[in-house]
């Protein structure tokens, strides 16, 4: 097995053979679903190119609540098929693929006056559904406790932050946290990596065709032909300017980041209804290193897909509006350190608004030969590359076995030694910038601090550690060569 790690130096080697060579799969895209791809292809022993006109983890799969769950919002809606299906891989993930990069989360729902009792009512059935689902995916309770009713007096030592002011308890249960989304992503890389997968970041796909694709070296300008026996579109929502037939209807999910101390430093995440709604929620998650995101929005997006989508002002408003009913100082708007955005790739089905679109994710070959995957969630990512493989074995004709990725454990990373941050109060070492670049495929600055690390979530902090992380980041691009 080759090495995972991630380089400057492995990419320039790889892209003069992709530029000669003729791959069984080649996948454009990567976030969670195409990296995801190029893993289950590449355990199957088909020799496969991953091309990434960013960065690992430059689009939606960087802006997730970072959850591993079981969907309590599915439940809530009928929607049985996604939440079993995301329990599945839900139980997969934390108790075979990726265990050291999850960990069990507590979330209760605070029974406040805010919270009406149609709404304790309908949140205790959905936990108690869900933990049937867990049962069913055979997920240990020592690795997902069960639903439980918890008394004010426990509730408040979970959250000291709730206004104790006729509080009545609450119900409590689990489900996954990732340590990071964008993290997840550069361990699936890597996995692929190990099995001999090509990863290609800055190479943009211009079209794609049966047979492969016409591309551009974006640091260079260079283009390029690349030859493949089979094509798998993973560009979540700018999936539609490589394929005319889909139609994508993105939705903008936002969060902000606050000082877990305005929450009195919560242990577990807090989830709090939609006013009038029994299937839709704002959560504030805990997350390591004391911070609190709070989440989310579920909001039309039409237009032209940007780059980076950006949160808005009502959007803030309203997240902080929700969270504010329930506790006893609230938190104001000069509090918030900093807030990103998300777009789902949501498959359009016309009408109706983006909180109401199927979660399910969609694979189907173009008329031009090629498949296309998208929709779905991050839990779901290896069920979606699994089916968008199986799908071009099968119309293209390749010779593979079946899955394997459901029992492959991702790569772990190397711990890093303990070193002073680079400036005070920043969660980032030299060490930390180094090892980006020397194993996890960072290029630039703005990999590390937005991708391989979660410093860009605050621009003051951000602003702080940019000059210190380029220059880092330059000198360890030049001792690699």
């Amino acid at each position: 097995m080759s090495s995972p790690d991630l380089t400057a130096a492995r990419r320039r080697a790889e892209l003069a053979r992709a530029a000669a060579g003729t791959v069984d799969v080649l996948v454009v895209g990567g976030g969670i679903t195409g990296t995801g791809t190029a893993l289950d292809a590449a355990s199957r022993g088909l020799s496969v190119l991953l091309i990434e006109a960013e960065d690992l983890a430059f689009g939606t799969s960087r802006f997730s609540s970072k959850l591993v769950h079981g969907g309590l919002r599915y439940l809530a809606t009928g929607d049985i098929a996604t939440a079993r299906e995301s329990a599945r891989e839900r139980h997969l993930l934390m108790t075979a693929i990726a265990p050291h990069l999850i960990r069990p989360l507590p979330q209760l729902l605070p029974f406040s006056p805010s919270v009406s009792l149609r709404q304790r009512v309908a949140g205790a059935a959905g936990m108690a559904m869900g933990d049937l689902l867990r049962l069913q995916a055979r997920t240990p309770g020592r690795i997902l406790p069960g639903p439980r009713a918890a008394s004010a007096r426990t509730a408040l030592g979970l959250v000291p932050g709730l206004d104790a002011h006729r509080l009545r308890g609450g119900m409590i249960t689990h489900d996954g946290q990732l340590a990071d989304d964008a993290r997840l992503v550069v361990a699936v890389a890597r996995s692929a990596a190990a099995l001999g997968a090509s990863i290609l970041t800055r190479v943009r796909a211009l079209r794609l065709h049966a047979d492969g694709a016409d591309a551009e070296d974006v640091l260079t300008g260079e283009r390029l032909t690349i030859r493949a026996r089979s094509v798998i579109n993973a560009t979540g929502v700018w999936a539609g300017s490589l394929d005319d037939a889909i139609t994508v209807r993105p939705s903008r999910g936002t969060h902000i980041v606050l000082d877990g101390a305005a929450l009195g430093h919560p242990r577990a995440a807090l989830t709090i209804p939609h006013v009038g709604s029994v299937s839709r929620y704002v959560f504030a998650l805990p997350q390591p290193g004391g911070r609190v995101y709070v989440g989310l929005t579920d909001e039309d997006a039409p237009g032209d897909v940007p780059r980076v989508a950006q949160p808005t002002e009502p959007e803030i408003a309203f997240l902080l509006e929700s969270l504010n009913r329930v506790l006893q100082t609230p938190v104001r708007r000069g509090q918030v350190l900093g807030a990103f955005a998300g777009l789902r790739p949501l498959v359009d089905g016309g009408g109706g608004s983006t909180a109401d679109v199927s979660r399910r994710h969609l694979v189907a070959a173009s008329d031009d030969g090629f498949v296309s995957v998208l929709g779905g969630k991050l839990t779901t990512y290896r069920r979606m590359a699994q089916d968008a493989v199986d799908l071009a074995v099968r119309t293209r004709g390749l010779t593979a076995p079946s899955s394997r990725t459901a029992a492959l454990r991702l790569a772990a990373f190397s711990p890093v030694d303990p070193a002073p941050p680079l400036a005070e109060g920043l969660s980032l070492s030299a060490a930390d910038v180094v090892d980006a670049v020397r194993t996890q495929g960072a290029m630039t600055a703005d990999d590390v601090l937005d991708r391989r690390t979660r410093v860009g979530l605050v621009p003051e902090e951000r602003a702080r550690a940019l000059p210190l992380v380029a220059d880092l980041v330059a000198r360890a691009l030049d001792e690699l060569g």
